[in-house]
């Protein structure tokens, strides 16, 4: 039903692939509007905050379970953190 599509970043300029997996993951998730930017101006995008500094993240390890993860806040050291998954198992989310 999907195929691959070519989309020009509006960041660089560069051509990128909208697969069509891409499209029918976007499609499931009841997004209306194919991606703008390629795959790195988008990660580049995600580390920096809305002020455009950039985003320090802090590796942690989960409390609960070991994982290793990265958290976009300094971590108290006198409380426990937790991974993603873990957290929502603890807050029942």
């Amino acid at each position: 039903m999907y195929t691959d599509r070519i989309l020009r970043c509006k960041d660089c300029g560069n051509e990128f692939v909208f697969t069509a997996g891409e499209q029918e993951f976007y499609a499931d998730k009841g997004f209306d509007n194919a991606p703008v930017r390629c795959k790195s101006c988008r990660a580049q995008r995600r580390h920096t905050a809305h002020n455009g500094r950039e985003v320090v993240l802090y590796e942690i390890v989960c409390a609960k379970c070991g994982e290793v993860e990265s958290i976009p806040f300094e971590p108290s050291h006198d409380r426990p953190v937790y991974c993603a998954k873990c957290y929502r198992e603890i807050k029942g989310l």
